[in-house]
């Protein structure tokens, strides 16, 4: 897709108002109702870190369609970009109507909210099924490792000997959804920290211009029922325990000019739309290209009881659903009726076709 045209420029003598972006919008425009979670929840700074990648990456908001399930997370939809088009499907059943939306109309740029309850039990199938279709999408989880709505209840997220509010030991192992994508051959694999915006807005970016399946999984700590000690989803946890493996940044295509980066400072890798992800190298030389070196990493932090954040893996060359579909260019719900239901004399030919 083309970068978007340029910001209209003020007229000489014009008094300045909010910064605008490439298509000339203020921030405002990509945000959504006030928030009904709890006050310090990890899911509005999300929300927020949503918004402002948004904003920044020069987004059409009427382009959008934001997808959610059910739970917490699934509520933060309605918290940014209130003039985008949305759906709120039931428990676990997001991935499949995004799957149906895309393919109605597959010029529309999908942004998913989940969480850990929705994506890793009732719908891991749901998970499973849309990477490996690789549908053009933003996967966010929300992950606090607690049924929010239903008072705190483990999920399939916590962590084995982890505490909950009351006390009680977790006893059961955790699925890792970044473990779990990238063996599933996820094409875009990034874990971030909700607390850490610096650098969990410049991943969301490069997600959303990801041409597959970006799954993004967001420590996201429940300040209501695991923000406790014990906890290995709070924030202190995670202050204490987080693992960056690189500083994230991401250059829109039109201001590539504007950026100078000291050679051999880090990794750069191209994506389609013509941006530019630059990834400064910290403790690992991890290139982000390395499926098997990805997996490694995630099984020594394991060990080591630590969380890694950063992109793990990220693959531009393998063809998405719509492409592999071979879908014409006009999206079927942009199609007039003329063409969808074009007669009977269409129809007589393409059965003389196959006789």
């Amino acid at each position: 897709m083309p970068p978007p045209p340029p910001s209209p420029k003020l007229p000489s003598g014009a008094s300045k108002g909010p910064p605008l972006n490439h298509i000339g919008l203020p921030q405002t425009e990509y945000r959504g109702g006030k928030s009904t979670l709890c006050a310090g929840c990890g899911h509005d700074a999300i929300t927020a870190a949503i918004t402002r990648a948004l904003w920044e990456n020069a987004a059409n908001p009427y382009r959008i369609a934001k997808m959610s399930g059910i739970g917490c997370s699934s509520k933060t939809t309605a918290y940014f970009l209130s003039k985008s088009w949305g759906f709120n499907a039931v428990h676990g059943r997001m991935p499949s109507v995004t799957t149906g939306a895309m393919l109605a109309n597959h010029t529309l740029n999908a942004v998913g909210i989940s969480g850990d309850g929705d994506s890793a039990s009732i719908g891991i199938g749901q998970l499973v099924h849309v990477i490996r279709r690789n549908l053009p999408m933003t996967y966010v989880v929300n992950n606090n490792g607690v049924y929010g709505l239903t008072k705190g209840q483990f999920s399939a997220t916590a962590d084995r000997g982890s505490k909950s509010k009351k006390g009680e030991l977790n006893e059961f192992e955790p699925i890792d959804l970044c473990g779990l994508a990238l063996e599933l051959g996820c094409t875009f694999v990034a874990r971030g920290y909700s607390a850490d915006r610096k650098q969990l807005i410049p991943i969301l970016r490069a997600a959303m211009h990801h041409r597959g399946t970006a799954i993004v999984d967001v420590l996201s700590p429940c300040v209501t029922f695991n923000n406790h000690a014990g906890s290995t989803k709070s924030y202190d946890w995670g202050k204490s325990n987080e693992e960056p493996l690189h500083e994230v940044g991401y250059v829109n295509p039109w201001d590539l000019d504007e950026v100078d980066y000291e050679a051999g400072s880090g990794i750069e890798v191209t994506l389609p739309d013509g941006g530019v992800l630059h990834l400064a190298k910290l403790g690992s030389d991890h290139d982000p290209r390395d499926l098997e070196g990805a997996k490694d990493l995630l099984s020594q932090a394991k060990a080591k009881h630590k969380f890694l954040t950063g992109i793990l893996y990220i693959d531009e060359h393998r063809p998405n659903l719509i492409e592999g579909l071979r879908m014409c260019d006009e999206p079927v719900g942009t199609l007039p009726q003329s063409v969808l239901r074009p007669g009977r004399e269409a129809l007589e030919a393409v059965m003389e076709s196959f006789r």
